[in-house]
């Protein structure tokens, strides 16, 4: 899945109303200076974990293999999508690469699929070809998101955007709970701060409070559309950047709250193609 369903509802409207979403016009923040040039320098192998400050400008391309031409000091890019000489290329450029992996669904296009255990697949999440997983099997989900997680450090990413970590407030065909959910996404950051890797937190804005010390930066989908940015707030308070993006909403719109706020927004596409427009 290429972005959060932030709740069975909202996912069904956006849904109904992809076309018009598509043909919309868009915004990324570019944010503030701020500590831009430590964010951009590549790390050694015996550094500590790259932690985004609030301002850095980024690009979120989950379309394909990335195209390195957006002059931003941060990528956000598909894991499996994109080879270790992707990841390389934007380093030496002086990029810091963010490696999305979903964790909360299955999906059948992805390579390892048939490491799933039929037992572990719930309701379709109304993308073609991925279904929930019950995140309350632990010991069966961890081998396999480690696996992935290795995969994102051995391509030489620098951190991890784990999707779809709120199954508990949609309809997946299992009895989750807010308490599940918190249980798995600290399982979640732990494997990524294993690898040496900085991890973010997608959406599931009810549990900042309870997981802002777990996670180093947030990836946040449509907040401004409602009205729910002010919740992202601890994380600039922290020092923690919050990349933020808007599919409906138009620039003029969100982007003077955003850098009030100083979160790092931008106007994509649905399909998070190139296209970008900043704030």
């Amino acid at each position: 899945m290429r972005h959060s369903v932030r709740n069975s509802v909202r996912h069904s409207v956006r849904a109904i109303l992809l076309v018009t979403v598509l043909a919309l016009a868009g915004c990324s923040g570019t944010g503030g200076e701020d500590g831009e040039d430590d964010n951009t320098r590549s790390p050694s192998p015996t550094s500590s974990p790259w932690r985004p400050r609030p301002g850095l400008a980024w690009q979120w391309q989950l379309d394909s293999r990335v195209d390195p031409s957006v002059d931003v000091p941060v990528y956000d890019i598909d894991g499996f999508e994109n080879t270790a000489a992707d990841v390389s290329r934007l380093k030496r450029d002086g990029r810091r690469v963010i490696c999305y992996i979903n964790v909360g669904a299955w999906e059948d296009f992805r390579p390892d699929k048939d490491t799933f255990p039929r037992s572990v697949l719930g309701e379709e999440n109304g993308w073609a070809g991925e279904r929930w997983l019950d995140i309350r099997k632990v010991s069966v989900l961890r081998p396999i998101m480690e696996r992935r997680f290795d995969m994102c450090r051995d391509k030489g990413f620098d951190a991890v955007e784990p999707d779809l970590v709120e199954g508990y407030g949609n309809k997946t065909g299992f009895p989750l709970t807010a308490a599940d959910q918190l249980r798995y996404n600290r399982m979640i950051a732990e494997l990524a701060h294993e690898r040496g890797m900085s991890v973010g937190l997608k959406n599931d804005l009810p549990q900042i409070p309870q997981l802002l010390a777990d996670f180093d930066f947030a990836v946040n989908e449509e907040c401004a559309e409602f009205d729910e940015c002010a919740q992202l707030s601890p994380f600039i308070a922290a020092g923690k950047a919050v990349f933020h993006v808007e599919y409906a909403e138009p620039t003029s719109s969100f982007c003077a709250e955003s850098r009030r706020l100083k979160l790092s927004s931008m106007q994509k596409k649905l399909e998070l193609g190139v296209w970008r427009k900043p704030c």
